[in-house]
């Protein structure tokens, strides 16, 4: 008998599929960098099981103990795997890019990089522990706005970095509630809470993985650059899964805008962003280009202005109202307000953050300052409004002919002139780099920041395991690796020689 219609066409669809799907991932493992990423990552998945990373309260820490988990000999062993994880994932990355995208597809090599770290105990950072707290709060009627996680003690709070565990949250609504869900899908289990927000953020990569390149296409960009140094970058990998921030899920839902615009849907792709923001908060900036590549902005002729002003305004009047729409029906409101200056309470790698804390101590040295924060409020104000002066230059001077250019420095410079930065933060204007046809030497400076970034990720765990002799041992091997490979020429002649080697063997 024959199949009812449609049935036959759609198993031999399903079929082809997974042909094509099992296809490209043999491929991808085929290939030395690919399976050398691997090794890498599975590395740093192991190297995640030490006390640097886990919580007191985490399930790991009964059996472990019986072995000596919390021993010294396990903290050093950690931070040997965590900093021999990020060489060998710098050296897979550098050696790929002459093939991805035309000899290997990136959805593939991301995928078999991010499967070992999927599992894992968040990775280079504490803040999904934080989101399980806040999602715990929800659960049991608190505010996060008006509550921290420390007013509910108990094991959700007592995996909170204790520096966050009594400030309340700066996240989105939308970021909030979506961990309360995840809270209730983990069985309101703590540690699992905080494993599983990586969900958001593997949904917010593969909206960067689908939608960055389609972007590329539209502004006659090399895929193959796109796909290399914004979908299997390292910092992708280690910071959006292995962290789970919700950082990556803002900005896959604004590389949607984006794509969105480019296709004439500007009042979807406004709603889009307004989700985003609703997640975090800078995605509010994504409204200007969405606006400008809809208005298709000629000249400066007075009404062209004034029509452009128009559209400006009505796209961040969407956005924002999306943004308030959602923060009423979460029934959160709007109290993120109050914590704004939370991320920058702390030291971090921000320069005037770094300027303010120096020179407040100098200032507290001669007992100047009671409250101890008059020299870093004026040296991070200080810095804001450098950003903004930057962010405004490039408004006039760049988003007329160049939207992406426009947004992926502005947010380099709202991230970096801030009063906080982490290496995820450089993720927003770092991902829409490729998309302002950047020169050789911008190429270099921003390969030479991701290994930077990665390199400060392990010495920042060995300086918590003590074991700050492997840390500058990471740091020299980050130098050279990137000496070594920065250079196009020699990543062809090095994957020409393995090619070689590889038919050789055979």
């Amino acid at each position: 008998m024959s199949e009812p219609d449609g049935t036959g066409a759609g198993t031999r669809a399903a079929s082809g599929w997974l042909g094509r799907f099992a296809h490209d991932m043999g491929v991808a493992i085929g290939l030395g960098p690919v399976r050398l990423g691997l090794v890498g990552t599975v590395l740093l998945a192991l190297g995640s099981l030490t006390p640097a990373y886990l919580p007191q309260s985490s399930p790991y820490w009964g059996p472990a103990r019986a072995f000596g988990l919390d021993a010294t000999w396990v903290k050093v062993l950690g931070t040997a795997l965590v900093i021999g994880a990020v060489m060998l994932l710098m050296l897979a990355w550098f050696r790929l890019r002459p093939l991805v995208y035309t000899h290997v597809k990136h959805w593939a090599v991301l995928l078999w990089w991010c499967l070992p770290i999927s599992f894992a105990p968040p990775i280079f950072s504490h803040d999904a522990y934080s989101y399980a707290a806040q999602g715990w709060l929800i659960q049991n009627g608190f505010n996060p706005y008006e509550s921290a996680p420390g007013f509910l003690p108990g094991p959700f709070a007592d995996q909170v970095a204790w520096v966050w565990r009594y400030t309340t949250a700066p996240y989105g609504p939308l970021a909030l509630q979506l961990s309360h869900g995840i809270v209730l899908l983990a069985g309101l289990n703590p540690y699992y809470s905080a494993v599983l927000m990586r969900l958001p953020a593997v949904l917010g990569v593969a909206l960067i993985a689908w939608f960055l390149p389609r972007i590329g296409a539209y502004l006659d960009i090399e895929p193959r650059e796109v796909a290399w140094f914004s979908i299997i970058n390292p910092l992708v990998v280690i910071d959006y899964v292995g962290g789970a921030h919700n950082d990556a899920l803002m900005m896959g839902l604004v590389v949607w805008g984006i794509f969105l615009a480019y296709r004439r849907r500007f009042l979807f792709a406004l709603i889009v962003i307004g989700v985003a923001m609703a997640i975090k908060q800078p995605a509010l900036l994504a409204a200007f280009p969405v606006a400008i590549i809809a208005s298709g902005w000629s000249g400066w002729q007075p009404r062209e202005v004034a029509r452009v002003l128009g559209r400006v305004l009505f796209a961040f009047a969407v956005v924002i109202a999306v943004f308030a729409l959602i923060s009423l029906a979460t029934g959160l409101g709007f109290g993120w307000i109050r914590a704004v200056s939370v991320p920058g309470s702390i030291v971090t790698m921000a320069p005037f953050s770094l300027l303010g804390f120096g020179a407040q101590a100098l200032v507290d040295a001669f007992g100047a300052d009671p409250t101890h924060r008059v020299a870093i409020n004026i040296s991070q104000s200080f810095g804001l409004l450098l950003s903004l002066a930057i962010i405004a230059y490039l408004a006039v001077k760049r988003a007329r002919t160049e939207p992406m250019t426009f947004l992926s420095w502005s947010y380099l410079a709202f991230a970096f002139f801030g009063p906080a930065l982490h290496p995820w933060y450089l993720t927003w204007g770092g991902l829409l780099l490729p998309l302002t046809h950047p020169s050789p030497r911008v190429w270099k400076w921003a390969a030479a920041v991701v290994s930077v970034l990665l390199v400060y990720g392990a010495g920042n765990l060995a300086w918590r395991n003590d074991a700050v002799a492997l840390g500058v041992a990471g740091l020299a091997a980050g130098a050279i690796i990137f000496e070594r490979y920065r250079h196009p020429d020699a990543l062809i002649r090095e994957l020409e020689k393995d090619l070689h080697d590889d038919r050789t063997d055979r």
